[in-house]
C-alpha cells in the first residue's frame, strides 16, 4: 500500500509542478473543480488571467468568498512561483 501511495505522489508531482501539487488538493489534478464548491473552475484561464488572480490574492485585492483561504495559500509564494503555476494551469489540457 506505501509503494502505490509513493508512487503516485512521485507520479503527481512529475507531472505537474510542486507548487501546482498543492493547488489540485482543491482545484482538482486538472484544475477542473470548483474548489470547496466555492471557486470558479480555472481549467482553461490564460497565465495572464492566473498571475493576475494570484497576485491580487497576495495582496489582497482580488477575490470573493475565497480570498481569505487564497491569500494564506499565496502568501508564501515568490513571483517565479507564481509564475510557474500560472503556467502549468494554462497548459493542463
Amino acid at each position: 500500500m506505501q509503494k502505490i501511495f509513493f508512487s503516485s505522489i512521485l507520479v503527481t508531482t512529475s507531472l505537474l509542478s510542486i507548487d501546482f501539487a498543492i493547488c489540485a488538493n482543491c482545484h482538482g489534478l486538472n484544475a477542473e473543480k470548483r474548489a470547496l464548491g466555492k471557486s470558479q473552475i480555472i481549467n482553461g484561464w490564460t497565465q495572464d488571467k492566473i498571475i493576475k488572480a494570484l497576485e491580487g490574492y497576495k495582496y489582497g485585492v482580488y477575490g470573493g468568498d475565497m480570498k481569505g483561504i487564497m491569500k494564506a495559500q499565496v502568501t508564501r509564494l515568490t513571483d517565479t512561483d507564481i509564475k510557474n503555476i500560472a503556467v502549468t494551469i494554462s497548459n493542463i489540457k
